[in-house]
């Protein structure tokens, strides 16, 4: 089988520290190139690879303020297009654009939706000729048919367990209100414990007016966004992740890299966090600030090699690789009945 990866590139395939999407990219293409499958990934120039690389854009748009993304995303997309037919498959990990010109790819196309991200988008989905995974079950759109839902695999050799850890909590991923750093402050203080918050800056405003003011570099520590090494260090120090989200969070990488590391979770009850967190083994759910002071006890309690085996036996990136391969032989297998 010759699939063609269609990588996003607002990031370096793997990021260098922030980047979801290119992150699973990545896993799943590795995962795939040591099953022997064929593979040419579409991603910046500056992606570091097993397989075929191909690309347009030098680096990723994100770390260029002079390239214009919405640019680069469509040249992107119409290089691999006008390959599409050496093809068996097209896995577009880029979102809605690909689909609006799909009538100009040459090979099936799947896509994985990384977050649906609000009915605005829904046009360009609704009359596409692509097959849809989701991320959760949470995430699915009614409005959508979907061939599988995959969640997320991890490379748990990079997130190693660490048995033993000491009494911060740490709350990992982009600052904004979506993700709840300032309840994660609020938390960390009523516990009487030390927060370490690492994530890139998404809201500025939130991070000037709700964030900055309460970093004092002892009892709240901002580490900025940190890379691959970084993550394991931090992750497997902490006794508990906080993830206090506001919205309906379509997955949640941190939450099972630091459950990878042995460190339990408390996430609030919103989106996909009751198929992620196993209630009592990995972690908790609660609804507010009070419950989550209340759990962060209970969960520093639990067992850090049972929570590591419990996300090695759900999230290991061969289970994401074998759930996309039979999801490919089924679109390959319907491809030629037709």
């Amino acid at each position: 089988m010759k699939v063609a990866m269609l990588g996003p590139i607002a990031w370096r395939t793997p990021p260098r520290h922030y980047g979801p999407w290119e992150l699973v990219t990545s896993l799943l293409t590795e995962g795939l190139v040591v099953r022997g499958i064929d593979v040419t990934l579409f991603a910046t120039l500056d992606s570091q690879t097993s397989a075929q690389l191909q690309g347009v854009s030098p680096h990723g748009y994100a770390e260029d303020p002079s390239m214009d993304g919405r640019v680069w995303e469509a040249m992107h997309v119409a290089h691999a297009f006008a390959q599409s037919a050496e093809f068996e498959i097209v896995h577009n990990q880029m979102d809605w654009l690909p689909l609006a010109f799909v009538e100009h790819c040459d090979a099936p196309m799947l896509t994985t939706i990384h977050g649906f991200s609000g009915a605005g988008i829904l046009p360009a989905y609704a009359n596409a000729r692509s097959r849809y995974v989701a991320i959760s079950d949470a995430d699915r759109c009614p409005d959508l048919d979907y061939v599988a839902t995959v969640h997320h695999g991890i490379d748990l050799d990079a997130l190693p367990l660490r048995e033993t850890a000491g009494d911060d909590l740490v709350v990992f991923g982009r600052i904004h209100p979506d993700k709840g750093t300032a309840d994660a402050i609020d938390i960390a203080r009523r516990c009487g414990r030390r927060l370490v918050i690492c994530g890139i800056i998404q809201d500025a405003v939130y991070f000037a007016d709700r964030v900055e003011p309460r970093v004092d570099g002892d009892r709240v520590v901002y580490r900025g966004s940190v890379g691959a090494q970084e993550r394991a260090e931090v992750l497997g120090a902490a006794a508990v992740l906080l993830h206090p989200i506001s919205f309906d969070e379509p997955f949640g990488l941190s939450v099972i890299e630091a459950m990878a590391c042995g460190t339990p979770v408390v996430a609030y009850r919103r989106g996909s966090m009751p198929e992620v967190v196993d209630e009592g083994v990995t972690g908790f759910l609660v609804d507010d600030v009070a419950q989550a002071v209340r759990a962060v006890e209970r969960a520093a309690g639990l067992s850090r090699r049972t929570v590591r085996e419990k996300v090695a036996a759900r999230f290991g990136v061969d289970r994401m690789v074998d759930d996309y391969v039979r999801v490919y032989e089924r679109i390959a297998a319907s491809s030629s009945s037709t």
